[in-house]
Parts: C-alpha cells; structure tokens; sequence
C-alpha cells in the first residue's frame, strides 16, 4: 500500500512555505501567514487534517495553528557543521541541502524577506555569509523615507503596484536597464542591486574556492534569475531548498 501524503512546512518572516509528497508526486505552496497546503484558510492543522513529518520556523508561531512540538526541526537537527547557535534554521537548511546536492562548495543565495548569502565549503562546514534587505523591505523603505517616491505592493510579489504592461513576467527587464517610469526605477534599482550583491560575492569566493557552485533560492529568485546570466552554468536555481531539506531530514512515515 502506498504511503499516505506528507506534508511539510516552514514559517518565514512573511509567508508560510508547504510541500507535500504524494501520489500526484511533490508540490509546493507559499501563502501569507494563517493560511495552509493549497492556500486555504488555516482552522488549525489537527481541524484540517494535517500531520506534518517536519517543519521549522524562523517568523512568529501563532498558537492556534496546533503545531507538533516532536516534528519542530531544529540547528541540532541540520548535520552542516561548524554552525553558530544564532544562526537561521532556513539558512541552515538551504545551505545543507544545496551542499549534499552538490558535493562542492556552495554559495546560497536567499532571495525573501532578507536576502541571505550562505557560504557552505567543501566539507560541509559553514563558513560565514552576508544579510541584506530583500526586495520588499527595500522598496518599503523607499517609500517610508522618502517624500515623494510611492509604495509598491509585494504581498503577491514585487510586481504588484507597477502598471499593466510591467506587471507581467520579469517587469525590470521589460522596462529596459534604465526605466523612465518612476515604479519601474525603484523595482530595477532593487532587483539589478540584489544581482550585483550576489555576482560580487560569487567573483569574491571563487578566488578563494574556484570550484564553488552559486545557488539560488527563495521567493524573489525568479526575479533574479534573469540578472545573474553572467554566472552561466555556475548558477543553479532551485525555488524551495530549504523545503527539501526538511523532506530529506524528515522523510515521514513509510519513506
């Protein structure tokens, strides 16, 4: 008899990210804090039916949603080696599975609410890495501090807000490298600044370990993917690393 489905989940800064495994193979979801697998309204997991095989949390845990304490994975549970105490459980968890994939030096490059940099070496050990806004909090703080430059709105994505015809696809780059449109500016200065960030980090580490791979991950990552065509073959884009290492680490019953 098959396995039933196995569900996963990670609670970000901003969004909740599930995965479940089943007969109609691996899915995703990420959907605003409260709601569950398929984006529905969360009632609660015991209400809905759901029993999770792992899941962990770097953003706030509401009380209600009757998480299983046994399933939380935490640092102690993700073998990257020579982690600091402090360090974030999804940063640990992409930077591990990027890793085990790779067999060689890994940068990962987390495009959500901060823009994280991992540098995992050779052995499997953690090496440092850098912090910086992310997309959202970048274009927020644009329009907080400034008098006259507008909020654009990132609930379903860093489109929202621009006009119809940038909306669509990778907006920044349909408006040209120098845009007119004042939006379009703030999102291209944002993006193309995010690109040059990880390029510079990747040309840095490969005079130190040549053969690094850069990965890229994270809910901006499709944004970004475009700009960093300079890194070739040398980039890998995989949208929910730390999702899979929860998968890998807690498989679930029958896997």
């Amino acid at each position: 008899m098959a396995p039933e489905a196995a569900h996963w989940l990670l609670i970000g800064n901003s969004r909740w990210h599930w995965a479940s495994q089943g007969l109609d193979g691996w899915r995703t979801w990420h959907a605003p804090p409260g709601f569950g697998i398929g984006g529905a309204p969360l009632a609660g997991l015991r209400n809905d039916g759901v029993q999770l095989a792992g899941w962990a949390a770097v953003g706030p845990i509401p009380d209600q949603v009757g998480l299983d304490g046994s399933a939380r994975m935490g640092l102690a549970d993700i073998p990257l080696q020579a982690m600091p105490p402090w360090l974030g459980v999804d940063r640990a968890l992409a930077g591990w599975r990027a890793w085990q994939l790779s067999g060689a030096p890994v940068l990962v490059a987390d495009a959500g609410t901060a823009l994280s940099l991992t540098w995992v070496d050779a052995a499997g050990q953690f090496v440092g890495g850098r912090l910086m806004a992310g997309a959202a909090l970048q274009l927020r703080a644009l329009a907080e501090g400034t008098a006259h430059l507008p909020e654009i709105g990132v609930s379903a994505g860093i489109a929202d807000g621009m006009p119809s015809e940038m909306a669509a696809g990778h907006w920044p780059m349909a408006a040209g490298l120098w845009p007119i449109e004042t939006q379009a500016a703030m999102g291209s200065g944002v993006l193309w600044g995010m690109a040059g960030a990880i390029a510079i980090a990747a040309q840095q580490i490969w005079a130190e370990q040549s053969d690094c791979q850069i990965w890229l991950t994270g809910g901006d990552g499709a944004q970004l993917e475009p700009l960093l065509a300079g890194l070739g073959g040398r980039l890998q884009w995989a949208p929910d690393l730390a999702l899979e290492a929860l998968a890998a680490l807690r498989p679930g019953p029958g896997r």
